[in-house]
């Protein structure tokens, strides 16, 4: 299985050619294999792109305008897909397969849509249709499409069902299949081992990241704020999700922290992530 990191991840220290070099042969020394790319990081960036990622805590940074077809190349590391926006691929299916083949890729991955009501099961199905057009487009080209979720897709629109649920039943697997996102399904407070079970062989890419908190010393409350955590140091049942991530045949496990980094270094965080990783696969 190929180990990668999410290049959200280093926005911060991907800002010049030499830093985005230097961060990549770290990547590659400490055992990961490829690189999961963001579309909107691979060019310049909007105003209200850079703000909102800011405000996540997750800055895209100032490498839009790298050469990142030959950093990727140079870094000998292999790109597993391609994050891109649904507007993107609405619009111009050929240029956004285009871009992901030049990579070496042949997946593009949607990250979930802003302003959107996940919380209404109609609107739902009419984006599991969209997606299911958008993904049509896309294998055309030679591409396949995958949906990456957050904790949003798991609102409860009725007894035992969310928008989730919704989006593997109304969706076609020979055009949209899914990159699972364990940590974000947790923090929804879904059973992300459940949902791995629901997905099987459906579910072709895996965001890993582990859940907890860094509190030490006297506790001034009983209620901790939890965020993400470097692997095998939170409570996510990591082991578990491994094994069924090996059993349902997925092809890359990627690593996307969420700020929160050990010594505030999203570097030092994938080198801690790292042994985990090394370990289980």
């Amino acid at each position: 299985m190929v180990k990668a990191v999410q290049q959200f991840m280093l926005g911060t220290v991907m800002n010049t050619e030499e830093q985005a070099a230097d961060t990549m042969a770290n990547m590659k020394a400490a055992g990961y294999d490829g690189i999961e790319l963001c579309g909107f990081m691979l060019h310049p960036s909007s105003l209200m792109v850079r703000l909102m990622t800011k405000a996540a805590g997750m800055p895209v940074g100032r490498g839009g305008r790298l050469p990142w077809p030959r950093l990727v190349k140079d870094s000998g590391l292999k790109v597993v897909s391609l994050h891109c926006d649904l507007g993107s691929v609405e619009r111009s299916p050929a240029a956004v397969a285009g871009e992901a083949l030049s990579f070496g890729t042949d997946k593009i991955v949607i990250t979930g849509m802003y302003r959107f009501p996940y919380g209404e099961a109609e609107a739902v199905k009419e984006l599991a249709a969209r997606l299911n057009r958008a993904g049509a487009a896309l294998k055309q080209e030679g591409v396949s499409l995958l949906y990456h979720n957050h904790n949003c897709e798991f609102l409860r629109l009725a007894p035992g069902t969310s928008g989730y649920d919704i989006l593997l039943a109304e969706t076609d697997p020979e055009y949209v299949n899914f990159e699972f996102d364990s940590y974000w399904c947790a923090d929804a407070g879904a059973g992300p081992l459940g949902v791995m079970d629901a997905l099987g062989s459906r579910m072709k890419l895996w965001h890993i990241n582990d859940r907890g908190t860094r509190q030490s010393g006297p506790c001034m409350t009983p209620i901790l704020k939890s965020d993400s955590m470097e692997l095998g140091t939170g409570s996510m049942p990591l082991d578990a999700l491994c094994e069924k991530a090996r059993d349902a045949g997925v092809e890359a496990v990627i690593l996307e922290s969420h700020r929160n980094w050990i010594d505030k270094s999203p570097v030092k965080s994938f080198q801690l992530s790292a042994k985990y990783l090394n370990e289980k696969f």
